[in-house]
């Protein structure tokens, strides 16, 4: 089978059109057949299968009480034990002079969800302990945990960049059912940002092509990807970003599916794109290698957290055996 094929004979993805029976991949419960599938990767909110309500349309703050989602350098801070689920109620005292503001998230399984952060020096208090929200790192988080910790960082992210008017400087006010802030001098809005990246896996027949950075885990490849440039559609990123790098040529574009990616504010957008030409040639200020793969041999990839590992899987892996 042509990998180009595949968005139409994929069979979780035909399996899910108009099927409300069945559960989704992420295990979080069962969806109204809502494609493409990775509207269920973790750190998107449909992983969270409805459980979640949005603080963004106001209403009456609730008491500081509930679900504290407590963020250090990327990390959640949890209670010690093998649970890994955050603190619920009150705060705990050991953390009343040491956080940031509170910032009311939503509601999770009917109760508040409160973020706050804890700053990159602060010693742990006795009892908690630091897990990792990069997929990366060997995180051992569910990916609910991962998908309410996304949207705290972000969260956290947003407020810390976005108090004073990028206009005037003057300090700003949060607008009424919005998480966007209003300039009370020049009446400037803004919204938190999102920055959109394209990430795509390049085929050609039987063999794709991969590539590393330098920080990658030892062995592990994944795919091309980069940031949208102004002017840019989201398939002339793919076409740029890819001759940058790998210095070949594609056509046959095809969108898979979007992320949101909070490290900081990233959405990936998922493509696969037929080779069409060229020599690889590696633009070693980005990448430290790239390659061809047989699609029965591929390399140590991505988790499925991330949507570079949907790909993969769906998109190489799983269309090696036919």
């Amino acid at each position: 089978m042509d990998l180009a094929d595949v968005r139409l004979n994929d069979p979780l993805v035909r399996a899910f059109k108009g099927r409300p029976d069945l559960d989704s991949p992420c295990g979080c419960g069962s969806h109204e057949g809502t494609t493409p599938l990775t509207v269920y990767l973790p750190f998107n909110i449909d992983c969270l299968n409805g459980g979640f309500v949005s603080a963004k349309g106001g209403g009456i703050v609730p008491d500081q009480s509930g679900h504290w989602l407590i963020v250090q350098n990327q990390s959640l801070v949890l209670p010690e034990g093998p649970d890994l689920a955050p603190t619920f109620g009150a705060l705990p005292e050991v953390f009343r002079d040491k956080l940031g503001t509170p910032f009311w998230l939503g509601h999770w399984r009917e109760s508040p969800c409160w973020v706050a952060g804890l700053p990159r020096d602060a010693a742990l208090p006795a009892g908690f302990q630091r897990e990792t929200l990069v997929p990366m790192q060997d995180t051992r988080l569910s990916d609910e945990l991962l998908s309410l910790g996304g949207m705290a960082m972000q969260l956290l992210h947003w407020e810390s960049s976005s108090g004073f008017c990028p206009r005037c400087g003057t300090a700003t006010e949060r607008i009424e059912n919005e998480w966007g802030k209003r300039c009370p001098k020049c009446r400037y809005e803004h919204y938190p940002h999102l920055y959109p990246a394209v990430i795509t896996l390049i085929y050609d027949g039987d063999r794709v092509l991969l590539a590393r950075k330098s920080n990658f885990a030892p062995g592990r490849y994944a795919l091309i990807a980069g940031f949208v440039d102004n002017g840019e559609s989201l398939e002339s990123a793919v076409r740029r970003e890819i001759k940058e790098e790998v210095g070949v040529e594609v056509d046959d574009i095809q969108y898979v599916g979007s992320q949101n990616w909070p490290f900081p504010s990233q959405m990936m957008i998922g493509f696969i794109a037929r080779y069409t030409g060229g020599e690889v040639v590696v633009d070693t200020t980005e990448l430290e290698d790239a390659r061809w793969f047989q699609r029965d041999a591929l390399p140590n990839a991505p988790t499925h957290h991330s949507i570079a590992g949907f790909i993969v899987e769906h998109y190489a892996r799983r269309q090696a055996g036919g």
